[in-house]
């Protein structure tokens, strides 16, 4: 029995190198469907992120693996890249540690911002993925189903998944929804159009956003992100005229001074008739005057309230660590207690088997000897092999038993096949 993972993740390969690795859906597909050809008899999930790329394997039979020098080969060859550029990306784990590690990135203690939800979604679709494509088995089946409900178990016991550390989730879930209940009914306003900027509409849609206006100086640039999110695209020169309907400003520019002033701002207010504005400054220089959050009906929040919080957010999480990496602990031991056991079933069962039928033999062959054996005689005679053989299978199945518990059975496994010739 072997299980494996090849891959790389972004604590030791850079964006570069995962870039060069990643796997679309239908490469993943792809990839799949030549692994099955090439390995037959081997089970295959593929997790590809944009911080990890990942390939478990598995096997009843450990000859029928995949070596770790067969999938860096794989990787080389699918994505046209010469193997040494890749070997030393690529990081090897076997048996405990791969479970260990698959239940840390699914339970999010492995992921860039640690409690973060879209990764145990992520590895599901994966796993669904290789099912549907028939790359899965029983050992993979296990390992990734035990995985989802690792996470969950992570994210019901402890607060590690509850509190937000990036500033774009921060400024959405702590911030933004203390002003708002619902945001479908928001007209959003983004003035910028940079990565800060994208990755906080990600969050605001995901909470319902639906109404989004973009404007930036490059307007190629804010109609590429407005059609992104399903919004629209406004000439800068039109900032004014739409701060006067907003809801929610999030400002995310490089300007070196402020794009909205106080005066600005001033000629603007009048008409808004004093409706709550909530502004998500993320610029730095700032992009909206300090002195705006004093306007009546104005809740601005600039990159150090936000940075703040993740502080905050993070120490929280950091007391939450030990709890979740005890649960992992203990799911990881209860999980190779149960594959284990998985292993030396058959044997136990074979073993027990076989001696049960040499029993039934030799007893046969002594009854036929002692004709005249009364009824409880007879009994006491099979009561006695019966005793017998359970007492001298005892010491050799406890052993294999204890083994199994200590996750090292597997010598003791063969040596039990080896002395009493036990086929597979």
């Amino acid at each position: 029995m072997k299980l494996q993972m090849v891959g790389c993740t972004h604590h030791r390969s850079s964006i570069e190198v995962r870039e060069r690795l990643a796997f679309n859906s239908e490469q993943a597909r792809d990839a799949l469907a030549r692994l099955r050809t090439r390995f037959p008899a081997s089970e295959a999930v593929l997790l590809s992120t944009c911080n990890r790329v990942e390939l478990y394997t598995a096997a009843e039979n450990a000859a029928a693996c995949p070596s770790h020098h067969d999938l860096v080969e794989f990787f080389a060859g699918f994505h046209g890249v010469p193997p040494v550029d890749i070997f030393d990306e690529l990081l090897e784990r076997t048996g405990e540690d791969v479970v260990r590690h698959l239940f840390m990135v699914a339970a999010s203690l492995d992921s860039m911002v640690v409690g973060e939800a879209q990764i145990v979604a992520q590895v599901k679709q994966a796993y669904e993925l290789a099912t549907s494509h028939n790359s899965t088995g029983p050992l993979t089946h296990a390992v990734f189903q035990a995985a989802i409900r690792v996470a969950k178990r992570v994210s019901r016991e402890t607060e590690i998944a509850q509190k937000r550390v990036s500033i774009p989730s921060v400024a959405v879930t702590d911030f933004a929804k203390s002003v708002f209940e619902r945001f479908d009914d928001k007209q959003i306003l983004v003035v910028g159009a940079g990565e800060m900027a994208e990755e906080t509409l990600t969050y605001l849609v995901d909470a319902g956003a639906q109404h989004i206006t973009i404007v930036n100086r490059s307007f190629e640039r804010s109609q590429q992100l407005a059609d992104q999110f399903q919004g629209r695209s406004a000439p800068w020169d039109e900032l004014p005229a739409l701060m006067k309907q907003a809801d929610l400003i999030v400002s995310a520019t490089g300007a070196q001074q402020p794009v909205v002033s106080l005066e600005d701002y001033r000629g603007v207010e009048h008409d808004r008739y004093q409706r709550p504005l909530f502004v998500l400054d993320l610029g730095v220089p700032r992009d909206f005057d300090a002195a705006i959050g004093e306007c009546i009906g104005v809740y601005l929040y600039c990159l150090d309230d936000l940075t703040a919080a993740c502080q905050r957010n993070r120490r929280a999480r950091e007391r939450e660590w030990p709890k979740a990496e005890r649960i992992i602990e203990e799911e990881t031991r209860r999980f190779m207690a149960e594959l284990h056991h998985r292993a030396t079933g058959p044997t136990i069962k074979r073993l027990k088997a076989r001696a049960e039928e040499l029993k039934t033999d030799e007893l046969a062959r002594l009854l036929n000897k002692l004709p005249g054996l009364d009824a409880r005689s007879r009994m006491e005679i099979e009561h006695g092999f019966e005793r017998l053989v359970n007492k001298l299978l005892h010491p050799p199945l406890e052993s294999l038993r204890d083994e199994a518990e200590g996750g090292t059975p597997h010598g003791l496994l063969e040596a039990l096949k080896r002395l009493f010739q036990l086929k597979d």
